[in-house]
């Protein structure tokens, strides 16, 4: 945690509290997992928050319920607007038909079918951009003036970022104080919420941010405290695509987060096949980020308890196979090598 000259955003705690009591049943409170593997390897005491056995498959779902919670009636009546790749876009098509209030997804073309194909199915309307020649926020923009619709942004939005943050209340209050919290960041804003309730329910916690080397614009901006910039990042991470942090999100990860660190997309889809096939979760890669950062050593802290947020499920499975043939070739077996590729 460190001194920043930003104006921090006035998001706190009780934002969090009050954000889990609307989600309270309607939410999963999703499961923890340990692994006696992974212990003995790294060892030390990993507990993973499955958020891909959330609504929905992610995450996502916690803020957007929260978001759309607090509109007013007249809000409702006009709908939501979103920009998303996918999981923010089925989160808020869910919260919507629960709520009853229509919503509209901007989306990529070249967005995962799966996503695709669950935002409509719970309900929203979809419209589609070229993400190499046009940008997202302004296409969204000129849509919501059309429609005069709420925008919902994915991130970089106060009561998505207190949404976001009960995955790690529910993960300390659920096994106790941490010594490290890993957390997948894209635009921040699950990292963001996520740090906050770390710093309240378990002081003494060091939270550390995951993201992919091709797009470690949330890495840069933490260490040189300027706000970096990476246009349609090419990592397999598709959640992680954003082209930068948020006005909230930066100052928010510069006071709470610990430290930011990066992984390769090989470590990507070994961790991800790692934990298919070992620990029988279906997670994206980009839910497989915060744990790649500690089966592939770079993390490392012995005789610690880790929490590590495991973000999403919504993956296709042809993409996966195509991924997972990559690692089909044993490597040979010594203790040097990270976890997931020894086990892989």
């Amino acid at each position: 945690m460190t001194d920043h000259p930003f104006s921090l955003p006035a998001i706190a705690y009780s934002d969090i509290e009050a954000a889990a009591n609307r989600l309270s049943g309607t939410a999963h409170q999703t499961p923890v997992l340990t692994s006696t593997m992974v212990n003995d390897r790294t060892r030390s005491q990993v507990f993973f928050k499955c958020e891909n056995f959330q609504r929905t498959g992610s995450f996502k779902f916690r803020g957007a319920f929260n978001a759309l919670s607090l509109l007013s009636d007249e809000q409702r009546n006009r709908g939501v607007l979103a920009f998303s790749s996918g999981n923010h876009a089925q989160a808020l098509a869910l919260a919507g038909r629960i709520l009853q209030i229509p919503v509209t997804i901007v989306m990529p073309d070249d967005a995962p079918a799966v996503k695709q194909a669950a935002t409509r199915g719970y309900g929203a309307d979809i419209i589609f951009y070229n993400r190499a020649t046009q940008n997202r926020e302004e296409v969204t923009q000129r849509i919501a003036a059309e429609q005069g619709s709420t925008l919902i942004p994915p991130f970089d939005y106060a009561p998505v970022i207190a949404g976001q943050g009960t995955a790690a209340q529910e993960l300390i209050q659920e096994v106790g104080e941490l010594d490290i919290l890993l957390v997948c960041c894209g635009g921040g804003g699950l990292i963001s919420g996520c740090a906050i309730a770390a710093h309240t329910l378990s002081p003494h916690c060091q939270v550390i941010g995951v993201e992919p080397k091709k797009a470690d614009d949330a890495t840069r901006s933490f260490y040189s405290r300027t706000l970096q910039t990476i246009e349609n990042p090419t990592t397999i991470a598709d959640g992680a695509r954003t082209s930068s942090l948020g006005s909230l999100t930066f100052p928010l990860i510069l006071h709470y987060v610990h430290d930011m660190v990066t992984v390769s997309e090989t470590a990507i889809v070994r961790s991800m096949f790692f934990l298919w096939e070992r620990m029988k979760l279906v997670v994206e890669p980009t839910g497989a980020l915060a744990a790649a950062a500690l089966l592939e050593g770079i993390i490392s802290v012995p005789d610690a308890r880790i929490g590590v947020i495991i973000s999403g499920g919504n993956v296709d499975l042809k993409e996966a196979s195509k991924l997972f043939s990559k690692t089909t070739s044993k490597t040979k077996r010594t203790p040097r090598l990270p976890l997931a590729q020894e086990l892989s």
